[in-house]
């Protein structure tokens, strides 16, 4: 093992953006706080095992319906950041 062994990774990690390494920790420290607060009670509340496999499920499903209310939103500051800005400039 030379001391070039571990260059091309290095390389590869000097390519990636602020902005995709910023994403990539807010959806992990995202997906902790669901495994955390959610899925960990909805099984720990359970004592059989298909009872646990259907609230692990029902548990994806209320991921999915945060993240879907998290991109209805987004879209909307999107779409309509000009109204939101003039509305709090009051022009």
């Amino acid at each position: 093992m030379g001391a070039m062994d571990g260059l091309p990774m290095l390389l590869a990690l000097e390519k990636i953006e602020h902005e995709y390494v910023l994403f990539g920790v807010a959806g992990f420290i995202t997906l902790a706080a669901f495994v955390g607060l959610i899925l960990v009670p909805a099984l720990g509340a359970y004592g059989r095992l298909w009872e646990k496999a259907a609230a692990g499920v029902l548990s994806v499903f209320v991921l999915a319906a945060l993240v879907l209310i998290g991109v209805v939103l987004g879209l909307a500051v999107v779409l309509y950041y000009d109204n939101f800005f003039n509305l709090v400039n009051g022009t």
